[in-house]
């Protein structure tokens, strides 16, 4: 893992609405427009809209609206880490993943497809179970991406 500090950071905590998209993507521009390429920022807004879609439509699919989602971005000389955490059940985002990629996942479908654009779109992706019952979805993007 990385130990340098981050260059910006900042946190958003917004409702269980799917309309509070429109805001989360006015918050990464102020923070990261300047930073990065546009295509760049582009790649990680489709990747941090797809993820809060899915928090809405899935994870707290049976939460009040006033559930909070929160995100947090840490943005770096060569990278960007995107966080959120929800409230929702956890699921094996890996294993989702390799079932949707062995399925030779049709992108157009709905289900699945965020979770193919947000791995397509980062270079990182990871999700865990925390102990305060929350959910962390972590998704990190490199100006050059490591060849594998």
């Amino acid at each position: 893992m990385h130990h340098d500090k981050p260059l910006k950071q900042s946190h958003l905590k917004v409702a269980t609405d799917i309309n509070a998209v429109a805001k989360i993507l006015a918050w990464f521009d102020r923070l990261a427009l300047r930073q990065f390429p546009d295509q760049f920022c582009m790649d990680c807004k489709v990747a941090l809209d797809e993820a809060f879609a899915n928090a809405v439509h899935h994870a707290h699919r049976h939460l009040p609206q006033t559930t909070p989602i929160e995100l947090e971005l840490k943005i770096f000389a060569e990278r960007l880490e995107m966080r959120m955490w929800d409230h929702g059940q956890p699921f094996d985002l890996q294993a989702k993943l390799d079932a949707l990629h062995q399925k030779g996942c049709n992108v157009l479908e709905e289900t699945g497809r965020g979770l193919i654009l947000m791995e397509q779109f980062t270079d990182e992706l990871s999700y865990q179970r925390l102990s305060d019952r929350r959910n962390c979805l972590f998704m990190g993007k490199r100006l050059v991406p490591v060849s594998h």
